[in-house]
């Protein structure tokens, strides 16, 4: 199995099962995240979403519903579903997501960068609006499509 560690955004990504490695495509990604981490409202065209809640507390929204979320806890957001989290806890947030179809891997590898150490990678700010144009257009190409703001 794989182990590649990625920096995506301000995260830090290990592919865990990489698309490439099976017969359906499935990909497992284990995440840490900072406090206060929260995706755009975003939907995936062609994958349904498993999240695996292994430490932190989340506040999840799937379609008009936010649920909070802990350690032990799954998420499933169906594919098409508007979905989005925001990291709760001080400490940050560690989950595993499940996807099969490949377009959430090679999103995630297409946008990031070899991790230069374990641990999330240095805060950058707010991206500039350019930067959130190429972020955009980058996820419609794997089937990701934004529709909405992250939680605050």
């Amino acid at each position: 199995m794989n182990n590649e560690n990625l920096w995506f955004l301000n995260t830090l990504v290990q592919i865990r099962v990489s698309e490439s490695e099976g017969n359906d495509r499935t990909s497992l990604t284990e995440h840490r995240v900072p406090y206060g981490d929260s995706p755009p409202l975003h939907l995936h065209v062609s994958e349904d979403e498993v999240f695996y809640i292994l430490e932190g507390e989340f506040r999840v929204q799937a379609d008009k519903e936010q649920k909070r979320v802990g350690p032990g806890d799954v998420v499933l957001v169906p594919k098409g579903m508007p979905h989005t989290y925001r990291v709760e806890s001080r400490s940050g947030g560690h989950f595993l997501t499940l996807t099969r179809g490949g377009g959430f891997e090679r999103f995630v590898r297409a946008m990031s960068r070899p991790a230069e150490r374990e641990g999330l990678p240095p805060h950058a700010g707010l991206p500039s609006p350019e930067a959130v144009a190429q972020l955009v257009q980058m996820a419609a190409g794997y089937g990701i499509n934004f529709v909405g703001p992250p939680l605050q």
